[in-house]
């Protein structure tokens, strides 16, 4: 009897595990396909340091006083993310129509291309719910457009927006850093794909924290 409980159980194990692994090959076969993603990230770039060592085009003109600007509106995966899903192209009164919610012209074409196109939305659906989710965050005050330099470490930048947005749920901030640590780069806030928030996945929360991994960082004062 005890046998052949132990042969049903095993048998169990073995068919949850076969399940398991038919929905992780489903999943990877479904990679790289249009609107197959876990979640978005909204990429908020920190413009003083894109502009630090540029002085090109609009963005880093000086006197726009840019902080916080929109980088993209990514699909993600758990770990990972999908990529020039297609070659559909912007049409031109789109283009035209959603290039300000950009700090540069050219940026809203290549969104469209390396992440709108994974989106499974059309063009003009993609950059509103980028516009959308945009102008959805607050920004804290002392992060809008500081005069003078700012430091600040990871836990209290996430603080400052958690608080600023106190529907984000946690885990849904994320800070990247450049040069070793020493200066924030980006935020990017995660959304389930409804817009809501959401946690963002273990692989780039893992990132975040080894990008911005010393005490703290410098945001540079915008120009």
């Amino acid at each position: 009897m005890t046998i052949k409980r132990t042969a049903a159980a095993l048998c169990a194990v073995a068919a949850m595990l076969a399940a398991g692994g038919a929905r992780a090959n489903e999943r990877d076969a479904r990679r790289g396909e249009a609107g197959q993603f876990d979640y978005y990230a909204l990429a908020l770039s920190w413009s003083p340091e894109y502009c630090a060592n540029r002085d090109e085009g609009q963005q880093c003109a000086p006197g726009r006083r840019l902080g916080f600007v929109l980088h993209g509106l990514w699909p993600q995966y758990e770990n990972g993310y999908p990529q020039n899903c297609s070659t559909e192209r912007v049409p031109e009164d789109v283009r035209r129509r959603y290039a300000p919610i950009y700090p540069s012209p050219r940026l809203a074409v290549h969104e469209w291309k390396k992440h709108g196109t994974c989106s499974g939305l059309g063009a003009a659906a993609y950059f509103a719910l980028s516009g959308k989710l945009k102008d959805g965050v607050r920004i804290p005050d002392a992060y809008r457009q500081p005069a003078a330099p700012v430091r600040a470490s990871n836990d209290e930048l996430v603080r400052a927006f958690m608080q600023a947005n106190p529907a984000l749920p946690a885990g849904s901030v994320l800070p990247f850093c450049g040069d070793g640590g020493r200066f924030l780069r980006e935020v990017r806030i995660c959304h389930a794909k409804d817009g809501a928030g959401r946690a963002c996945g273990p692989a780039d929360a893992k990132r975040s924290a080894k990008s911005c991994g010393q005490p703290s960082f410098l945001m540079k004062n915008v120009r």
